[in-house]
């Protein structure tokens, strides 16, 4: 892994981590272009994503704050057994809603390296499904539905979306956020969901990485670690921005018009690499 492959891996993984698009998929869509090795399970695609977790926690360092307050605010009720009588705030609503769709995801997660192992047809499925999905949630413009509003059923159906997502092509952002609309909530707040959401996922990544570069198995580049975690992160936090806005201009299906084009792409090169071959 050279610095500049570390740089564009590190732009890839930034951007698409939270454009609705895929970061896996779009990682393995380069790395099959260019022959490259697959990048999971090292040691530089840990430091990418802590580039992208940083990015989140900037962007929604308020949130973020509100929630850990309304955390520590159940942990002293529930000590002094007074966590009964505390009300139901819409942190504490969006907390609960939170754990459910996260808890959906771990079962799935301790076999994700069997999503993983996908050919470049199925690739090229998956880009055409998260393109369906963002085309159809594009349409729900007038949802009014908060954080306070969130019901059980909300945070399954966005758990379940997220879960979809295991699959490279199919985008954790994109299936998350348009799981939160097709579920009534307005568009800043599935945004904030949704990117919160994917905080337990990262680091449930990074964990996992982490724990196979203690056991010797990974490689440690440290000058394309540094690069590709500054990178990831400045590059995550501009497309945390340009979600947002094309989400409140009502242009959040030109993603969809993206990941179909992908989904085209991926199809060629499956062809062209069976022609080659």
């Amino acid at each position: 892994m050279t610095l500049w492959d570390a740089v564009i891996q590190a732009v890839i993984q930034g951007l698409t981590e939270f454009l609705p698009v895929s970061s896996s998929g779009h990682l393995k869509l380069y790395q099959a272009m260019t022959g490259q090795t697959v990048a999971e399970g090292t040691f530089l695609l840990v430091i990418l994503h802590l580039g992208t977790l940083a990015a989140v926690c900037m962007a929604f360092r308020g949130i973020l704050r509100e929630l850990c307050a309304e955390a520590w605010a159940m942990l002293r009720g529930l000590l002094t057994g007074t966590l009964r009588r505390q009300p139901m705030t819409p942190q504490r609503r969006m907390l609960l809603m939170l754990c459910i769709s996260t808890a959906l995801l771990v079962p799935f997660y301790l076999i994700k390296d069997v999503f993983e192992q996908v050919t470049l047809p199925v690739l090229g499925v998956c880009f055409l499904f998260t393109s369906i999905e963002l085309f159809f949630a594009g349409r729900f413009r007038d949802n009014t539905k908060t954080a306070g509003d969130m019901r059980v059923r909300d945070a399954v159906l966005i758990g379940l979306f997220q879960c979809a997502a295991l699959f490279p092509g199919i985008s954790r952002s994109g299936s998350t956020i348009s799981g939160g609309l097709f579920a009534g909530l307005e568009k800043e707040t599935a945004v904030q969901y949704s990117f919160v959401l994917g905080i337990p996922a990262i680091l449930g990544g990074c964990a996992a990485e982490l724990l196979s570069a203690a056991r010797g198995e990974v490689a440690v580049n440290l000058p394309a670690a540094g690069i590709g975690f500054l990178v990831s992160a400045a590059a995550g936090i501009f497309a945390i921005r340009f979600v947002r806005a094309l989400l409140r201009s009502d242009r959040f299906t030109l993603f969809s018009v993206y990941t179909l084009g992908v989904s085209i792409l991926t199809f060629c090169c499956w062809i062209y690499s069976l022609k080659a071959a």
